[in-house]
């Protein structure tokens, strides 16, 4: 019999409800009397909802299961389906978002001054331009007109909603790709650097398991840490938490990486200000204990992300300090030779920063390509990814990338590899492993053919790629005009790893461009060199002789990379380098400008040993009169120590001689083999 009766009790609630399916039915017992437990038990949870909706949007994830359960008992109250529309939006819940927000307007027209606003934020999220500008106007009419701040708000929704529909007219070739379980999580991951050649990974991630466990009250999230991950046939390999002393129990992010993955930026957690940019290197193989950069870049004021440049003089960074164009805004720091420390940071301009939020600055290996987010600008919601180039004087005008690299969502914390195929950020577009995630962007080029495609779909997943997908090969990239060089320092003899001092030289002017270092641990080194130069490079460790490179990069040169295995030679009787900075013209013995800084090299090994001897010997290929390549060898090799004798080098410790087409060292049959034919070398001839 009892039974019987709760069955006829839950019946007669059901037909209840159902004939006032079209009508509002508050929480109020008048309506519940066959229900007492069941409307208490409703209640409590609305209580219980509130306390986390009223905390803000961070909460609104702890809010719904208690409003879901209200909801069973409840379906067709205004206010509960108000309130679970906005919370099924900040969980990312689109339909169901939509659903419950019509249902509260169609239950109560008058509800929620708000109803309208957080419509056209759902719509603009799902594409839907029109209905989303429907939505933002009504709320806008509804808008004291005195209130100025939530007016601009609404007239600015509007026009990211009319750029959104010009941009996805013209959608950019792209592929773009969730980075999958290796990486992202349920949690936020986000704050992604990579090293120039796309092979060494760290982003941040609010997951549990963090140094110390610890919860964020002011986000209800996870405290940060930093997190690795390498790429190894051709996947990204399973994130580990890069530890202690990095990560600590506050929290710590993932800022920027320098070319070679050797200098690490971070932000830590502080007691004393917002947060602040620590610096880290990994010559010893492992990162060490990080120490805060100067006063001349963090402030008692939140630091949120840097980028240095590949000359590592330069630092880029976001900042929300006071005198800025809006809230948070680019600044640029230069290092100070002379007094061996980051200048004062300066506000890079009006023409990057606007009067809402920049975010997420990255600087490319080509030294003047700056990618960054924006609210400001021509954006088609939240944070969009733009792109200026230095011109030599100013920036250029910011270009929007473009959908579907942007959507109506936060799309930030952009970066590209040094070819600029491949491309890294942060979305929370949806579909997906939980908040923000981490996306590959592939450039597909100029289009030649069109794409066929048989699902209408631009997003995947690297764990669940897309079935029944035909698309073309993707098209060689020429728009990065700088030549990558990678490789590794070892010792002649034993090939053990060396960890050496590397100079980068503009032979134009003489100038030092950047100092780096290969790995400790590995010998490894990575550089990136801008087009338009005649470089040098000099491998230095002590004990030994010095290796010299030379790269003629032409101003129209696109990318290329180089692959060096540096054998390093110790100074002992008979061992001979090639001086490959060393430069005369054609048919000439008098040497040229650019040779300078190798020449100042040799004086300093010179004046560092200065119980040795040494030949230098001049070298041609087969091409020309014997005789001739003879006598022009040996020219070239009396101007190098003539140059020498200048430095003050006693000319009884130099012995110059041409060697002419003898000593060859590659084939003279091909123009590459000839050129390296035609050299000059240093040999020590006593110690």
């Amino acid at each position: 019999m009892k039974t019987i009766k709760n069955t006829c009790i839950t019946l007669l609630i059901s037909l209840f409800a159902f004939s006032l399916s079209a009508q509002n039915v508050p929480f109020n017992k008048d309506y519940f009397k066959l229900d007492k437990n069941g409307f208490k038990l409703a209640l409590e949870n609305i209580k219980e909802g509130d306390y986390y909706f009223l905390k803000g949007k961070y909460y609104m994830n702890d809010a719904l299961p208690y409003f879901e359960a209200a909801e069973s008992f409840n379906p067709n109250n205004d206010e509960l389906n108000f309130k679970l529309g906005v919370c099924y939006y900040y969980n990312r819940q689109n339909e169901k978002a939509i659903n419950h927000l019509l249902k509260a307007k169609n239950l109560n027209p008058s509800i929620e001054d708000d109803i309208n606003y957080y419509l056209g934020k759902v719509y603009q999220r799902n594409l839907d331009w029109d209905l989303a500008i429907t939505s933002y106007d009504s709320h806008l009419s509804n808008v004291d007109p005195e209130d100025e701040v939530k007016v601009k708000e609404m007239k600015k929704l509007i026009t990211e909603c009319k750029t959104g529909k010009r941009l996805i007219e013209n959608p950019v070739r792209v592929w773009i790709d969730n980075l999958g379980p290796n990486i992202n999580t349920q949690f936020h991951e986000y704050g992604v650097t990579i090293n120039a050649d796309a092979t060494y990974m760290m982003f941040t991630s609010r997951r549990p398991g963090n140094i110390g466990n610890l919860i964020d009250p002011t986000t209800n999230d996870y405290f940060e840490d930093i997190f690795y991950s390498e790429y190894l046939n051709d996947e990204w390999t399973l994130a580990q938490n890069l530890g202690e002393p990095i990560n600590d129990k506050k929290h710590n992010a993932s800022i920027g990486l320098s070319n070679d993955g050797m200098e690490l930026i971070i932000f830590k957690g502080s007691e004393r200000t917002l947060g602040d940019l620590y610096m880290t290197e990994k010559y010893s193989g492992e990162y060490e204990s990080a120490n805060p950069l100067s006063d001349n870049i963090n402030s008692k004021y939140h630091e949120s992300s840097a980028s240095l440049s590949p000359d590592r003089r330069k630092i880029y960074f976001v900042s929300d300090r006071p005198g800025g164009y809006g809230g948070r805004d680019i600044y640029l720091s230069q290092w100070d030779e002379r007094k061996g420390e980051f200048s004062p940071a300066i506000n890079i301009g009006s023409t990057i920063n606007t009067e809402y939020d920049e975010e997420g600055v990255f600087i490319h290996p080509d030294g003047k390509t700056l990618y960054f987010s924006s609210q400001g600008h021509n954006t088609m919601g939240d944070y969009d990814i733009f792109k200026s180039t230095w011109d030599g004087s100013t920036w250029t005008i910011p270009e929007n990338l473009g959908f579907p690299v942007n959507s109506p969502d936060i799309d930030v914390f952009f970066l590209v590899s040094a070819d600029k195929r491949y491309g890294y950020f942060t979305s929370e577009k949806e579909g997906g492993y939980g908040l923000r995630d981490i996306y590959r962007i592939e450039f597909l080029g100029k289009e030649k053919e069109p794409v066929l495609n048989s699902e209408d779909k631009l997003i995947a997943s690297l764990a669940k790629p897309l079935s029944n997908l035909v698309i073309e090969p993707t098209v060689e990239i020429t728009t990065s005009k700088l030549a990558l060089i990678r490789g590794v320092v070892l010792d002649e003899t034993t090939k053990e790893p060396l960890s050496a001092y590397m100079e980068l030289v503009d032979n134009g002017s003489g100038q030092i461009l950047a100092n780096f270092g290969s790995e400790a641990a590995s010998g490894a080194f990575l550089v990136s060199l801008p087009s338009g130069k005649n470089y040098g490079i000099a491998v230095n460790v002590d004990g030994y002789l010095f290796h010299s490179e030379n790269f003629i990069i032409g101003e129209e040169a696109y990318y290329k990379e180089y692959e060096l295995t540096i054998l390093m030679k110790k100074i002992e009787v008979g061992k001979k380098i090639i001086l490959r900075n060393i430069f005369f013209d054609s048919n000439s013995s008098v040497l040229r400008p650019e040779s300078k800084t190798e020449i100042e090299r040799i004086a300093t090994i010179l004046n560092e040993n200065p119980e040795i001897t040494v030949e230098i010997s001049g070298h041609t290929d087969s091409k020309g009169e014997d005789k001739y390549n003879q006598w022009l060898s040996e020219k070239r090799a009396k101007s190098v120590v003539d140059a020498l004798i200048e430095q003050d080098i006693d000319e009884n410790r130099l012995e110059y001689v041409g060697y002419g087409e003898l000593d060859t060292i590659e084939s003279n049959l091909t123009e590459e083999g000839r050129q390296i034919n035609r050299r000059t070398e240093f040999k020590i001839l006593s110690k």
